[in-house]
């Protein structure tokens, strides 16, 4: 049944199942942002929160990413298209550097550092985290509709697309 049938759509029409980065022109990751990368599409297959305001999912996700933007392309399951936008990256640019800096000093800290200075690296990363899925959601209001969890994951995969090298 669809909402506009007056009940709630399941859990299972507001996810996404599948997710695809297309990125052909790509450096190679470091193997940190791979590994960043992959954790993050397990964790949004298993658990995720996201829909289409008057379109049932599941869904279909298709990120690609260009010098200024993210496209966002949203499909059935069965391949068939159901929205696409641009989210500018202007608003994201300087908590995504940010983000990436703490992240190399953080994988740095790993090989180096005492507990507790790795643990004071890891509370900025993730206060950035958190200040740019916050940014996410409300750039993708009225487009998205998100938890709080498939934000953070959909930042770490956008971040992981804006990675050079």
């Amino acid at each position: 049944m669809t909402p506009s049938d007056g009940q709630s759509s399941s859990s299972e029409d507001r996810r996404i199942v599948r997710i695809q980065l297309d990125q052909p022109d790509a450096p190679r990751l470091t193997p940190e942002a791979e590994h960043e990368r992959s954790i993050a599409i397990y964790d949004l297959i298993e658990d995720n929160s996201f829909s289409l305001p008057e379109q049932d999912g599941p869904y279909h996700l298709v990120l690609r990413s260009d010098a200024r933007h993210i496209h966002f392309d949203i499909r059935t399951v069965e391949d068939m298209p159901l929205a696409g936008f641009f989210l500018a990256m202007g608003p994201l640019r300087r908590i995504i550097r940010d983000y990436k800096l703490v992240c190399d000093s953080y994988y740095e800290a790993i090989r180096t550092k005492t507990p507790s200075q790795i643990q004071a690296i890891d509370m900025g990363r993730r206060a950035l985290h958190n200040e740019g899925s916050s940014l996410l959601q409300e750039r993708l209001d009225g487009k998205v509709e998100m938890d709080n969890n498939t934000s953070r994951r959909l930042f770490s995969l956008i971040c992981v697309l804006k990675m050079r090298g």
